[in-house]
């Protein structure tokens, strides 16, 4: 079937109407498991990664393309170059460092007719940077982690456990934890851009949220039980209502739309229980648990990006859902020349 021009392909809005996505970062577990969800699903799937080594791009079904970097100047370009070339119906991000650039690309993709659901600048702003979030929840009145520049360091009490991170960072990458003022000024010389921030205890809980443009959010709740390199390795579904509504507070206050990961603590006895400490703008890593307890997280998503109405009804879930992530072999063919790192 020949497509229609570029630019003026008609939106596809009938439910259940298979449809050709751009998934980037098909890279990382958020990326590669969306992409094989939507495969499952009957769409079209083009799934794009700044490294050829990437295991999306080795993926039998996926239509594999490499682009440059976010932070590459050609990266827009690249990008264009790619969604004239394949025409997609829509476009998803699973790269946090991305979204600033695809949030200016939005009215350039629109005009070559693919649908996107992303954050406003502003929302993707303070998502992306810790301390504007930290200064978002305490203006939501939304408990979170006391956080300090470096310049503030001499303003944290004693006795505090600390964590110095990147402020800009994601995962787990430069995270250091330390007991002192005099160490967290060490550290500070070590991380680019850091902050610190107050170390929080507790049950550590991650929410796949979809936010509808009405700001309406499901919220699904999995305590991770097992972490690795920032990445939920093994969780369970769990129900807590309180949690919910600060989950939601925290949507509300950076005013968050589409896929949303909010990330927190739970701790019992301590007032405040549950504490807010992050928000990213896209799919978790663990969102495969999420389906698996019965929310139909990617059906609905897709449902919103093509500006279909989301099914709140069906994001329904069951607690006490594990599931158990494990490095698999993607391919054991040989390469040569260029492919070779």
């Amino acid at each position: 079937m020949d497509r229609p021009g570029r630019g003026v392909k008609p939106p596809r809005t009938l439910i259940g109407e298979p449809a050709r996505l751009l998934v980037t970062g098909v890279g990382g577990a958020p990326g590669l498991d969306l992409a094989l969800t939507l495969l499952k699903l009957g769409h079209e799937v083009i799934g794009t990664d700044s490294n050829p080594l990437a295991p999306g791009l080795l993926t039998p079904g996926i239509i594999a393309r490499t682009i440059h970097r976010a932070d590459n100047p050609l990266f827009a370009a690249d990008l264009m170059e790619l969604v004239h070339d394949v025409e997609p119906d829509g476009l998803v991000c699973c790269v946090e460092n991305e979204l600033p650039q695809l949030v200016r690309m939005r009215h350039h993709l629109s005009r070559a007719g693919v649908r996107t659901w992303l954050p406003d600048q502003s929302t993707a702003a303070l998502a992306g940077d810790k301390h504007a979030f930290y200064q978002a929840m305490l203006r939501g009145r939304v408990p979170t982690p006391s956080t300090w520049l470096p310049e503030q360091i001499d303003e944290i009490p004693e006795g505090v456990d600390l964590v110095v991170k990147p402020r800009l960072g994601q995962g787990s990458k430069n995270v250091y934890f330390c007991r002192t003022r005099e160490q967290a000024r060490v550290l500070c010389q070590l991380v680019p851009e850091p902050i610190v921030q107050q170390r929080i205890e507790g049950r550590e809980f991650s929410a796949d949220c979809l936010v509808d443009r009405s700001g309406h959010a499901s919220v699904v709740l999995r305590r991770r039980l097992y972490v690795q390199a920032g990445m939920s390795m093994v969780a369970v579904t769990i129900k807590d209502a309180e949690a919910v509504k600060r989950v939601r507070e925290a949507i509300a206050s950076i005013r968050a739309t589409g896929p949303v990961d909010v990330q927190g603590f739970i701790i019992e006895g301590a007032d405040p229980r549950v504490v807010i400490t992050e928000i990213n703008s896209r799919l978790a890593a663990g969102f495969l648990l999420s389906e698996e307890a019965g929310a139909a997280i990617v059906e609905q998503m897709v449902n919103g990006l093509l500006g279909r109405p989301i099914e709140h009804d069906r994001l329904t879930y069951r607690p006490d859902t594990y599931l158990t992530k494990y490095v698999a072999v993607m391919s054991t063919e040989p390469r040569t020349g260029s492919d070779q790192a």
